[in-house]
């Protein structure tokens, strides 16, 4: 079982930048087994996937909310920790954040579906980011 704790949140000033990590723990925690991706959930808000990342072949997926302004990276040197960068953060990027995991699929399966929320079995706990005006 695979433990996944993110950190990193806080609040910001808009335009501000945050660097969330997502480490893991457990047994089979080695991201490189998985497909890992970055939700939020804003108040009243579905979660929604913004980033995700095929370890197999480093490919990524991003939101269009998000596009150009997040990034994901996977450690490689440790294959335990993964993180999101966000710059230029909005208001609207106020949520909670999750990392979560999901099982080893193909990458053609990932292409299809990168960061649908029912597809992922394995969710940390959350870090709060709040962005303000």
């Amino acid at each position: 079982q695979v433990q996944l704790v993110e950190s990193g949140g806080g609040s910001v000033p808009t335009g501000g930048s945050l660097k969330l990590s997502c480490a893991a723990s457990g047994t089979g925690r080695h991201f490189a087994d998985y497909s890992m991706a970055w939700f939020r959930q804003a108040p009243g808000k579905e979660r929604e996937g913004i980033a995700a990342i095929f370890a197999s072949y480093m490919d990524t997926y991003y939101a269009s909310a998000v596009q150009g302004r997040f990034t994901i990276v996977q450690n490689n040197g440790d294959r335990t920790l993964l993180y999101l960068q966000m710059d230029d953060l909005k208001p609207e990027d106020t949520a909670i954040y999750y990392c979560a995991t999901r099982p080893r699929i193909s990458r053609e399966q990932w292409r299809q579906s990168p960061a649908a929320a029912d597809a992922y079995t394995n969710w940390g706990q959350g870090t709060q980011v709040t962005v303000s005006s």
